[in-house]
């Protein structure tokens, strides 16, 4: 059931989440690099003090700590901020993780330009270029605190955003893209936070008669190919909304996989050829024009091209 009553930060699912599941008898371990507090996985540390591993401001380290648990038969996570991990930390993140397979869940938050007011160095736009960039690694961008809970190795940010699933209706499935609104014109697939501004859009399409469906994209690998090329076939018409780079990120795989199998007309809702700025949330996603209107607007283009 999709609601937007409440809204809570993704990112505070992490901490909880840990601890319930290692009470349920699962062997994790977490490994720190300093932001424990603010991707809430401290609470894991003080439930668990001998399974938390605090390294300091040391995200490459962090990788190969996490790597040398899990070559020892931990479920070993480890969280940062996306601009450290896996900004910092790329080639251990290749070499001791994707590379041999070890069993190393990334929690990376505050990406994109929701991180607001921190600014353009603080804010992640080729996160998931770089983790989708090596093909061994599932990754998961969740669209509001419950699937973060049901998909713990996500990425977390730190804005309040709104709750659309009911906590006892949905459960996430990897390699399921769950649609959230039926429509036979235009498909808006959305992953994170801006899956509410892409309901937001086919509500305001609704009242001009154009019916939108809504894909909820958050298993971007691996990727729901069946409903990618369900929405091609019948809806004949695709936009891309992600607060990411549209090159490597979810533009990218809908934009490759249909060029394979059904071309459509496509536009892509994201950042383009520049890095963001300072401001709060909601100023950054109008700036740079990642909002309802924007989602709306491109809908009726492609429409008019089909």
């Amino acid at each position: 059931m999709v609601q937007t009553v409440r809204s809570e930060a993704t990112r505070t699912a992490l901490g909880p989440t840990l601890v319930r599941l290692c009470r349920e008898g699962l062997d994790i371990v977490c490994v720190d690099a300093d932001l424990g507090y603010s991707t809430s996985a401290v609470k894991f540390g003080q439930e668990f003090p001998d399974r938390f591993f605090p390294v300091g401001v040391a995200e490459q380290n962090m990788i190969g700590v996490s790597a040398g648990l899990a070559a020892c038969g931990k479920i070993a996570f480890c969280s940062s901020f996306a601009v450290f991990a896996p900004g910092h930390c790329f080639d251990q993140l290749r070499m001791a993780v994707a590379q041999p397979g070890t069993n190393v869940k990334l929690v990376a938050s505050h990406g994109g330009v929701v991180t607001g007011e921190d600014g353009a160095s603080a804010e992640a736009l080729e996160d998931l270029a770089l983790i989708l960039s090596m093909p061994t690694f599932h990754v998961i961008y969740p669209a509001d605190v419950v699937e973060a809970e049901q998909a713990i190795e996500t990425a977390t940010l730190r804005p309040k955003t709104p709750v659309i699933y009911d906590d006892s209706g949905y459960r996430f499935e990897l390699g399921r893209w769950d649609r959230l609104r039926n429509g036979s014109d235009v498909t808006l697939i959305a992953c994170g936070e801006l899956v509410k501004a892409a309901l937001d859009a086919a509500e305001m399409l609704a009242g001009e008669g154009v019916q939108a469906r809504v894909l909820n994209a958050s298993s971007l690998r691996p990727v729901d190919r069946d409903a990618l090329r369900a929405a091609a076939q019948e809806t004949g018409a695709i936009v891309t909304v992600e607060d990411h780079f549209v090159h490597g990120g979810l533009a990218g795989i809908v934009s490759e996989t249909l060029a394979e199998e059904h071309p459509v007309p496509m536009a892509l809702i994201g950042m383009r050829d520049r890095y963001g700025t300072s401001g709060t949330w909601e100023e950054l996603l109008e700036y740079f024009g990642l909002t309802p209107q924007a989602i709306a607007d491109a809908a009726r283009g492609v429409v008019a091209r089909k």
